[in-house]
Protein backbone atom coordinates (compact mmCIF):
# COMPACT_ATOMS: atom_id res chain seq x y z
CA UNK A 1 0.00 0.00 0.00
CA UNK A 2 1.59 3.39 -1.00
CA UNK A 3 1.99 5.76 1.57
CA UNK A 4 -0.95 8.79 1.92
CA UNK A 5 0.14 11.82 1.00
CA UNK A 6 0.09 14.66 3.82
CA UNK A 7 -2.58 16.75 2.12
CA UNK A 8 -5.18 13.86 1.51
CA UNK A 9 -5.18 13.87 4.96
CA UNK A 10 -7.57 17.08 4.83
CA UNK A 11 -11.06 17.37 4.04
CA UNK A 12 -11.25 20.09 1.14
CA UNK A 13 -14.70 20.93 2.21
CA UNK A 14 -13.53 22.20 6.00
CA UNK A 15 -14.07 25.80 6.53
CA UNK A 16 -11.11 27.79 6.22
CA UNK A 17 -12.20 29.35 9.83
CA UNK A 18 -12.40 26.12 11.37
CA UNK A 19 -8.58 25.14 9.92
CA UNK A 20 -7.30 29.26 10.92
CA UNK A 21 -9.10 28.35 14.80
CA UNK A 22 -7.44 24.62 15.07
CA UNK A 23 -3.78 26.21 13.94
CA UNK A 24 -4.41 29.04 16.39
CA UNK A 25 -5.04 26.85 19.51
CA UNK A 26 -1.92 24.78 18.44
CA UNK A 27 0.53 27.63 18.15
CA UNK A 28 -0.97 29.39 21.53
CA UNK A 29 0.63 25.82 23.34
CA UNK A 30 3.93 27.35 23.37
CA UNK A 31 2.99 30.93 23.82
CA UNK A 32 3.10 32.60 28.11
CA UNK A 33 -0.16 33.28 29.72
CA UNK A 34 0.19 36.72 28.48
CA UNK A 35 1.43 35.75 25.08
CA UNK A 36 -1.49 33.59 24.63
CA UNK A 37 -4.58 36.25 26.32
CA UNK A 38 -2.68 38.87 23.22
CA UNK A 39 -3.56 36.14 20.62
CA UNK A 40 -7.01 35.84 21.60
CA UNK A 41 -7.51 39.67 21.93
CA UNK A 42 -8.07 39.61 25.53
CA UNK A 43 -7.96 42.83 27.15
CA UNK A 44 -5.09 44.50 29.59
CA UNK A 45 -3.73 42.08 31.99
CA UNK A 46 -5.51 38.93 31.30
CA UNK A 47 -3.53 35.86 31.10
CA UNK A 48 -5.04 32.52 29.63
CA UNK A 49 -3.29 28.95 30.30
CA UNK A 50 -2.53 26.21 27.98
CA UNK A 51 -5.44 24.04 26.25
CA UNK A 52 -7.88 26.73 26.92
CA UNK A 53 -10.59 27.49 24.89
CA UNK A 54 -12.68 30.33 23.78
CA UNK A 55 -15.81 29.17 21.38
CA UNK A 56 -17.25 31.99 19.36
CA UNK A 57 -14.79 34.69 20.52
CA UNK A 58 -16.54 37.40 18.74
CA UNK A 59 -19.67 37.10 21.44
CA UNK A 60 -17.16 37.26 24.23
CA UNK A 61 -16.82 40.24 26.27
CA UNK A 62 -13.92 40.18 28.62
CA UNK A 63 -13.23 42.90 31.26
CA UNK A 64 -9.73 43.83 32.51
CA UNK A 65 -7.18 41.08 34.39
CA UNK A 66 -9.22 37.85 34.05
CA UNK A 67 -7.02 35.10 34.37
CA UNK A 68 -8.65 32.00 32.56
CA UNK A 69 -7.03 28.47 33.66
CA UNK A 70 -5.59 25.39 31.99
CA UNK A 71 -8.53 23.44 30.17
CA UNK A 72 -11.06 25.81 30.48
CA UNK A 73 -13.68 25.97 27.97
CA UNK A 74 -15.40 28.99 27.46
CA UNK A 75 -18.49 29.34 25.50
CA UNK A 76 -19.37 32.25 24.10
CA UNK A 77 -21.65 31.01 21.21
CA UNK A 78 -24.99 32.76 23.20
CA UNK A 79 -22.85 35.52 24.28
CA UNK A 80 -20.98 35.75 27.14
CA UNK A 81 -19.28 38.25 29.84
CA UNK A 82 -16.84 38.17 32.00
CA UNK A 83 -16.32 41.08 34.57
CA UNK A 84 -12.76 42.32 35.30
CA UNK A 85 -10.03 40.52 38.34
CA UNK A 86 -12.50 37.24 37.82
CA UNK A 87 -10.55 34.16 38.25
CA UNK A 88 -11.50 31.16 35.99
CA UNK A 89 -10.45 27.82 37.42
CA UNK A 90 -8.50 24.79 36.05
CA UNK A 91 -11.08 23.18 33.86
CA UNK A 92 -13.99 25.28 34.43
CA UNK A 93 -16.54 24.94 31.86
CA UNK A 94 -18.73 27.64 31.24
CA UNK A 95 -21.56 27.58 28.54
CA UNK A 96 -24.13 29.90 26.83
CA UNK A 97 -25.31 27.14 24.82
CA UNK A 98 -26.71 23.85 24.71
CA UNK A 99 -27.51 21.02 22.18
CA UNK A 100 -29.30 18.15 24.66
CA UNK A 101 -32.50 18.77 22.79
CA UNK A 102 -30.72 18.13 19.42
CA UNK A 103 -29.33 15.03 20.96
CA UNK A 104 -32.50 13.52 22.49
CA UNK A 105 -34.80 14.29 19.18
CA UNK A 106 -31.90 12.32 17.41
CA UNK A 107 -30.81 15.22 15.57
CA UNK A 108 -27.04 14.99 16.25
CA UNK A 109 -25.51 16.53 12.57
CA UNK A 110 -28.69 17.07 11.06
CA UNK A 111 -29.12 21.02 12.00
CA UNK A 112 -28.68 23.35 14.38
CA UNK A 113 -32.42 24.41 14.78
CA UNK A 114 -32.79 23.38 18.33
CA UNK A 115 -29.72 24.22 19.69
CA UNK A 116 -30.30 26.54 22.53
CA UNK A 117 -27.79 29.53 22.64
CA UNK A 118 -28.74 31.80 26.32
CA UNK A 119 -26.20 35.08 27.43
CA UNK A 120 -24.16 34.01 30.23
CA UNK A 121 -23.03 36.65 32.58
CA UNK A 122 -20.10 36.28 34.94
CA UNK A 123 -19.79 39.85 37.17
CA UNK A 124 -16.51 41.19 38.36
CA UNK A 125 -14.02 39.94 41.01
CA UNK A 126 -15.47 36.55 40.93
CA UNK A 127 -13.50 33.05 41.91
CA UNK A 128 -14.76 30.07 40.17
CA UNK A 129 -12.63 27.13 41.21
CA UNK A 130 -12.68 24.52 38.88
CA UNK A 131 -13.58 22.00 37.73
CA UNK A 132 -16.46 23.40 37.82
CA UNK A 133 -19.67 23.95 35.44
CA UNK A 134 -21.15 27.49 35.04
CA UNK A 135 -24.76 26.58 33.04
CA UNK A 136 -26.36 28.67 29.82
CA UNK A 137 -28.27 31.22 30.72
CA UNK A 138 -26.80 31.91 34.04
CA UNK A 139 -26.01 35.40 35.69
CA UNK A 140 -23.30 35.84 38.55
CA UNK A 141 -23.19 38.52 40.60
CA UNK A 142 -20.01 40.41 41.81
CA UNK A 143 -17.81 39.21 44.57
CA UNK A 144 -19.00 35.63 43.63
CA UNK A 145 -16.76 32.61 45.14
CA UNK A 146 -18.15 29.06 43.45
CA UNK A 147 -16.22 25.82 45.24
CA UNK A 148 -14.21 22.99 43.32
CA UNK A 149 -16.71 20.54 41.65
CA UNK A 150 -20.05 22.62 41.74
CA UNK A 151 -23.06 22.84 38.72
CA UNK A 152 -24.07 26.22 38.88
CA UNK A 153 -27.32 26.34 36.85
CA UNK A 154 -29.26 28.69 38.80
CA UNK A 155 -28.64 33.01 39.12
CA UNK A 156 -26.09 34.07 42.31
CA UNK A 157 -26.62 37.16 43.70
CA UNK A 158 -23.45 39.39 44.56
CA UNK A 159 -21.53 38.47 46.90
CA UNK A 160 -22.57 34.85 47.25
CA UNK A 161 -20.78 31.74 48.39
CA UNK A 162 -21.97 28.68 45.98
CA UNK A 163 -21.22 25.95 47.95
CA UNK A 164 -23.60 22.19 46.28
CA UNK A 165 -21.97 19.99 49.16
CA UNK A 166 -22.69 22.56 51.83
CA UNK A 167 -26.33 23.19 50.70
CA UNK A 168 -26.99 19.70 50.70
CA UNK A 169 -25.52 19.11 54.53
CA UNK A 170 -28.18 22.18 55.47
CA UNK A 171 -30.98 20.40 53.31
CA UNK A 172 -30.40 16.94 55.39
CA UNK A 173 -30.15 18.53 58.41
CA UNK A 174 -33.95 20.10 56.95
CA UNK A 175 -35.64 17.22 56.48
CA UNK A 176 -33.90 15.34 59.53
CA UNK A 177 -35.40 17.87 61.96
CA UNK A 178 -38.93 17.85 59.80
CA UNK A 179 -38.69 14.26 60.05
CA UNK A 180 -38.36 14.16 63.80
CA UNK A 181 -40.99 16.91 64.52
CA UNK A 182 -43.63 14.55 62.34
CA UNK A 183 -42.85 11.59 64.80
CA UNK A 184 -43.44 13.90 67.76
CA UNK A 185 -46.65 15.00 66.21
CA UNK A 186 -47.72 11.54 65.39
CA UNK A 187 -46.91 10.29 69.13
CA UNK A 188 -49.18 13.35 70.44
CA UNK A 189 -51.82 12.28 68.34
Amino acid sequence: MPPLSFSSLFDDETDPALRRQILTYQMAEVMTDRERARLFNLPEGCRIRERAKILAPENFVCGKNVWIGEGAVIDAMGGLEIGDNTQIGLNVMVWSHSSHKQAVRGETGIGRDSIEYKRTRIGKNVFIAGPSVIGPGVTIGDGVIISPLSFVNRDLADGAVFNPAREARDLTAKVERLERLMEELLKRG
